[in-house]
């Protein structure tokens, strides 16, 4: 199944990366880079293998990292996975509330 980003989630990815690149270094963000490519292998091919979220209905909730978790709906109909927004584990749940809204 094919998998794509949001625009939101593209946004946060490039937020992120950036982050990790000028605060840590360029192996981290290539390790935290490879960890995400294996996980939207992983649900391109197993599409329930992560939990649905018991807050939002129909959304399911990936953990790439302790600290980096994607949030992702399935439209069986066109056969394709949308990553919805990825998010920091540390923020107010709040926004993420916002966000999947």
């Amino acid at each position: 199944m094919e998998v794509f980003l949001s625009e939101l989630a593209k946004v946060k990815l490039k937020e992120l990366t950036h982050h990790l690149l000028e605060d840590w270094s360029y192996k981290v963000k290539m390790d935290f880079l490879a960890k995400l490519d294996a996980k939207i292998k992983q649900i391109s091919t197993h599409l329930e293998s992560c939990p649905k979220s018991v807050e939002f209905g129909g959304i399911y909730k990936c953990v790439v990292t302790r600290q980096t978790t994607f949030f992702y709906r399935i439209n069986f109909k066109q056969k394709e996975i949308e990553i919805i927004t990825l998010f920091d584990t540390r923020q107010d749940p709040n926004k993420l509330k916002k966000q999947l809204k």
